[in-house]
């Protein structure tokens, strides 16, 4: 068989599979988190945005949510500001909050949406204050100390957690056929501005949207068990367990207490995939097999 032939009717195998997975998904909306290697190969980033402009092409509705950690870190270092973290977050003060809207709001959104946009999609990049979309509170960060009779609280400066989202900016967006990219920032009621943890943001839009799923690109393969082997098709009861004994800790409990909130409010079904793999929202979406971790509700 000629290799062109054998090529196309792979292709046409891969399509015939996807067939109702697409059929399934129409209309629905799905949550992405967007962040780690996906954001910074070129090969990486230009495979997201195709992706995310099939997913809209065929009926669904994507959102993205994205991180920028990095980036937020190279600038502030080429500006002389020193970064301190606290549990893996970073304390923002004000200065540092200026950059921090500097680069998710302004560098890294624009970037993506440029990205989306000239592969065909119709993206709009917002952070939470326009709209306004996402509503914040500060953050309050509390330690105990054997030496202390009560707890200590640490203050993380502008350092925000969702306490609300405006639904109504986002309907709007997908009625008129646009792909919401969003810059995890969000305003208080004094009118301050929060930096917040974009998976926190993702799992609360998730969560309020009642999405048929929420997706977390990573640079790991996914949920591992304390033998290094891939766990999925997970229920929230079982994830708790992994929780408990120690299973998930460290800088995953984070993202898994966002994915187990989104799950049990309503979210169909949450997936922890590795974003270091090419088109790894189609291979999750539209194939039999998927990749990394998929916990549900049950």
């Amino acid at each position: 068989m000629p290799l062109a032939q054998a090529q196309a009717i792979t292709a046409a195998h891969v399509l015939t599979e996807a067939l109702p997975y697409i059929q399934r998904y129409q209309g629905k909306t799905m949550v992405i988190k967007y962040g780690g290697n996906a954001m910074t190969e070129d090969a990486l980033k230009n495979g997201f945005a195709r992706d995310i402009v099939l997913m809209k092409l065929v009926g669904i509705n994507p959102i993205v949510v994205h991180g920028g950690g990095p980036q937020i870190g190279t600038l502030l270092d080429r500006l002389g500001i020193k970064s301190h973290f606290v549990d893996g977050m970073r304390v923002t003060d004000a200065e540092t909050m200026d950059v921090v809207e500097m680069v998710l709001g302004g560098l890294v959104n624009k970037e993506i949406v440029t990205l989306i946009n000239s592969h065909g999609g119709r993206a709009i990049g917002l952070t939470g204050k326009d709209g306004p979309l996402l509503y914040a509170k500060k953050m309050v960060l509390t330690r105990r100390r054997e030496a202390l009779a009560a707890p200590e609280i640490i203050d993380l400066g502008h350092v925000g957690e969702v306490s609300g989202v405006n639904e109504r900016v986002l309907d709007y967006l997908a009625k008129g056929d646009f792909i919401p990219v969003i810059a995890p920032i969000g305003v208080g009621e004094d009118g301050a501005s929060y930096n917040i943890n974009a998976d926190l943001v993702a799992g609360k839009i998730a969560e309020v949207l009642k999405a048929e799923k929420l997706i977390m690109l990573t640079n790991i393969r996914g949920l591992l068990n304390k033998q290094g082997e891939l766990l999925t098709g997970l229920g929230a009861d079982e994830v708790d367990a992994l929780i408990a004994d120690g299973t998930i800790s460290g800088g995953m409990l984070p993202k898994m207490d966002s994915v187990l909130d989104a799950v049990k409010a309503g979210v169909n079904r949450a997936h922890i995939i590795d974003g270091r793999i090419e088109h790894a929202v189609l291979l999750e979406l539209f194939t039999d097999s998927g990749i990394g971790t998929l916990i549900e509700r049950r």
